[in-house]
């Protein structure tokens, strides 16, 4: 695993983009639990944010894709609504470990 930032980095309830060579992935911290997704759409393959940094609905209780307004859990990333219903953001291996969050990529 290697590391991706340290967990203060990430406000809690918030997320946060991160680019490590050629790959695009996004974190979301709820209290000291950590979820990591590869920022990409299922629908079109496109990254999900609006802004920097910005993955989550005004509510911030789900992810949510800014080209169709597609809406994923949280916890699983799996699409709740819009074009990609059923199918589900590709969710990567992570760790909390010592205020550092580390994850897998393969």
């Amino acid at each position: 695993m290697i590391e991706l930032c340290l967990l203060e980095h990430i406000p809690n309830h918030q997320s946060r983009g991160f680019k490590l060579g050629e790959d695009e992935l996004f974190a979301v911290r709820h209290n000291r639990t950590v979820y990591v997704y590869r920022n990409r759409c299922p629908h079109l393959g496109i990254p999900l944010e609006w802004v920097p940094d910005r993955f989550l609905d005004t509510d911030g209780e789900l992810i949510q894709c800014s080209t169709h307004g597609a809406l994923f859990t949280i916890h699983d990333g799996f699409c709740v609504s819009g074009p990609c219903s059923g199918q589900s953001l590709q969710a990567l291996e992570c760790s909390v470990e010592g205020g550092v969050v580390r994850v897998r990529i393969d």
